[in-house]
């Protein structure tokens, strides 16, 4: 049996005591309480904020996915955790990474034809893409077992098509290191995600000190360069979206409207697409 009013009251009182800067929420504004407001918690959940509202108040039941994303956004403990389930009449998420696109996440990247996208698992590992994104050849995987995995690429690969400037680069390293730590909270019995970051360890010291350092996550977006074969050297931003149902997040690649960048990407993809429907 649930307890929704329970629930809401324990949500609220862990928002109110969770600052901004634990959860990688930069601050703006006069603040009356120092813990997160309700819109900043909706937005790292992926949920709306009077979703949440109703939630806090006791009208609202959160479904397993949303409980999970909330738990997830708050940063809480695996004892944590398993007292919301309780409240909320669920067992916890059983210790294993979900490698699978939900529904959800699968109608989203079929729809989504103009635009490149893929889906990332809880350690940032490649699991569906579109085929926008195929066509701009952002690295679907290989056979290589750790190819599909982005902090594999980033703290290991030798190179590839994609240059982020110092700041940026610095960041989306504190960034992947910070989901991967997360991660592991979320999943202590995921036997490959403990054997990914004990080689991403060994195979890189950049990579080591941050484990070390257990970083905060910052804002999942950045600013790239990608070098192709036929666009040349084109800037994109790079935006993640959290999915809660399955813990996943779609990585969406742009260009800003009306540059010669978004001219050229769109170009491109129309050519790719005319290509494709005539085969």
């Amino acid at each position: 049996m649930s307890d929704a009013s329970t629930l809401g009251t324990v949500l609220r009182e862990r928002r109110e005591r969770t600052r901004p800067e634990q959860v990688g929420v930069v601050g703006h504004g006069r603040r009356r309480t120092g813990g997160l407001r309700r819109e900043e918690l909706a937005e790292l959940a992926g949920v709306s904020t009077d979703h949440l509202k109703r939630m806090e108040q006791g009208r609202r039941h959160p479904s397993p996915g949303v409980l999970n994303a909330l738990a997830r956004a708050l940063r809480v403990s695996r004892a944590e955790y398993e007292h919301l389930c309780t409240l909320a009449g669920y067992a916890p998420v059983e210790g294993r990474v979900p490698r699978r696109l939900s529904d959800g996440a699968r109608r989203l990247v079929d729809r989504i034809a103009s635009t490149p996208v893929c889906v990332l698992d809880a350690t940032w590992t490649v699991v569906g893409w579109n085929r926008a994104w195929e066509a701009l050849a952002c690295g679907v995987p290989s056979l290589h077992p750790r190819e599909g995995n982005i902090p594999w690429r980033v703290f290991v690969g030798q190179g590839g098509q994609v240059m982020r400037s110092p700041g940026d680069d610095a960041r989306f390293q504190r960034l992947l290191v910070a989901e991967l730590h997360a991660a592991s909270t979320r999943y202590p019995a995921d036997e490959d995600l403990a054997s990914l970051t004990a080689d991403l360890q060994r195979a890189s010291a950049e990579f080591a000190e941050l484990w070390t350092c257990t970083p905060t996550a910052g804002q999942h977006d950045s600013r790239m360069l990608l070098r192709h074969e036929d666009l040349g050297q084109i800037a994109l931003d790079c935006d993640t979206v959290h999915i809660p149902d399955g813990d996943l997040r779609a990585v969406v690649f742009t260009a800003d409207p009306g540059s010669a960048d978004a001219t050229s990407l769109t170009e491109f993809l129309l050519d790719a697409r005319s290509a494709h429907s005539s085969q």
